[in-house]
């Protein structure tokens, strides 16, 4: 007998299929009473993009139709050509500057530099001859010496006035500021023991020299070196080629010409008056800035090679014939109690060796020799009013050096008063070889001086009006465009 399972579950079937499990359910909402607006519709924030981007693609739109083609030419044009004229106006101002310094700072202070040098050397000399005179000292060489003095005080005073930012040239001039009231000193105190017959007179006078052949004289010459860097540095900022702004102008006006002829390509117009105005605004201030340019770098050439280093070489002549006859004096003063301590000379007058060391520097006017600083001044010389002083400089030095030897030979012999009157006496000294060299000297000097003038006036001259009239021109260049290309797109609407 079959007893059935125990519960309520039927049992199961073989072969019956087994249903999957149901997952619990969540209630059902609840039914939107009829009528009610359906909810929102939530979109999603659209990506946030850069301005770059934005841009790019506004650009990009419009580069693909002709008129945005046509406004980006037009501002790609107006921009070159305004570039261009400001990069000429900046450009040519620096190097018009630059010219200005030249003519009107740097080489005026280098010549005072050298009159610094050269008042220093000179009143050396007059000091060294009017003690030679003895007691009665000739009124003409005290009146030499007092306006050397002067002469470099004034200088002084100048320099110090436009030195500012070079602290070398600020450095030398207070050391030369000091020094100076020190050397008129010695130099006083030298005439009174002269004047007195004592002996202690040459002392203090070798002293006074000692101080401005060891201090004062490489100070002036330090001076006078930085001027010439300053000068030299003017010139090279005024004679340097504004390459940037070429570049640029070259560059607008074939970017200028590519655009009429493309114009010509679409439209069959040979010329757009616009951009031919545009065009011949950037070639004119292109053909000004490389002629005027051009001009100015010859006229500035020319007054360095023919005034600046004319005036240089016979700066260092007529120093070099300071110092010479400074030491042919105290050749004489010192009477032979100063001597070379070693070397190939050891045991020389000093002073002497010195006079034919400075007699070197201004060379021995033969082809055989080195050449010195007047052969330098000769060769410079480009015209027979430059040259001819410098001849009689050099008559006068050869003559110099003949009469010089007379006095040494006399001295070596002791006949020391006819040395000394072959030095400062009244029949043929040296002293009259002397004048007459630096008076050659000083005439040359002004003739050089008048030529570096006219040369460097000229080359600023070429300048003049460049930087205002590029930018004018520039500016009307630049309109002509976007007329022109405004003229094209009238067209579109």
């Amino acid at each position: 007998m079959t007893y059935p399972p125990h519960g309520s579950a039927a049992p199961p079937v073989p072969g019956a299929p087994t249903l999957p499990a149901v997952p619990p359910q969540s209630p059902a909402p609840a039914t939107a009473p009829q009528g009610a607006p359906p909810p929102p519709r939530v979109e999603p924030l659209p990506e946030r993009r850069s301005a770059w981007a934005e841009g790019r693609d506004r650009l990009r739109a419009a580069a693909t139709t002709e008129p945005g083609r046509l406004r980006i030419i037009g501002a790609v044009l107006a921009a070159l050509v305004v570039a261009f004229g400001a990069c000429t106006a900046w450009q040519m101002s620096d190097r018009s500057a630059a010219a200005d310094d030249v003519l009107h700072r740097s080489q005026p202070l280098s010549a005072d530099a050298a009159d610094i040098y050269r008042s220093l050397a000179d009143a050396n000399t007059a000091a060294a001859s009017g003690f030679l005179a003895g007691g009665q000292e000739p009124a003409g060489v005290r009146k030499r010496y007092q306006d050397d003095i002067a002469m470099a005080s004034r200088k002084l005073a100048t320099a110090a006035a436009n030195s500012k930012g070079s602290d070398s040239s600020a450095a030398q001039i207070a050391k030369l500021n000091e020094l100076l009231p020190t050397y008129a000193e010695r130099v006083q105190t030298a005439r009174t023991y002269n004047r007195q017959g004592l002996p202690l007179g040459g002392a203090y006078l070798r002293n006074a020299n000692e101080l401005m052949q060891q201090e004062m004289l490489p100070a002036a010459k330090k001076l006078y070196d930085a001027e010439r860097e300053r000068l030299d540095a003017d010139y090279a900022d005024a004679r340097s080629y504004p390459w940037v702004a070429i570049g640029v102008g070259v560059l607008a006006i074939g970017v200028l010409v590519w655009a009429q002829r493309r114009n010509y390509r679409r439209t069959n117009r040979v010329f757009n008056h616009g951009l031919l105005t545009a065009t011949a605004g950037a070639t004119v201030v292109l053909l000004w800035l490389v002629v005027g340019h051009s001009v100015a770098y010859g006229s500035l050439n020319e007054s360095y090679d023919q005034g600046v280093k004319s005036l240089n070489a016979l700066n260092s002549a007529r120093i070099s014939t300071l110092q010479a006859r400074s030491s042919e004096n105290l050749t004489l003063v010192a009477r032979g109690s100063v001597t070379v301590a070693d070397g190939p000379n050891a045991g020389k007058d000093a002073y002497d060796i010195d006079y034919q060391q400075r007699m070197k520097e201004l060379g021995d006017f033969t082809d055989r020799g080195a050449p010195g600083s007047l052969d330098d001044a000769r060769v410079l010389a480009d015209d027979e009013a430059g040259s001819l002083p410098v001849t009689e400089a050099v008559t006068a030095v050869k003559e110099w050096k003949k009469r010089h030897k007379a006095a040494r030979d006399a001295d070596t012999q002791g006949n020391y008063e006819l040395a000394l009157d072959r030095v400062i006496g009244d029949d043929d000294p040296t002293g009259e070889s002397f004048d007459k060299a630096d008076e050659a000297l000083r005439k040359a000097l002004a003739h050089e001086q008048r030529d570096f003038k006219s040369a460097a006036e000229d080359g600023r001259g070429a300048m003049t009006g460049l930087p205002v009239g590029a930018a004018v021109l520039a500016l009307l260049g630049a309109t002509g465009a976007v007329l022109g290309i405004g003229r094209r797109l009238s067209e579109y609407r």
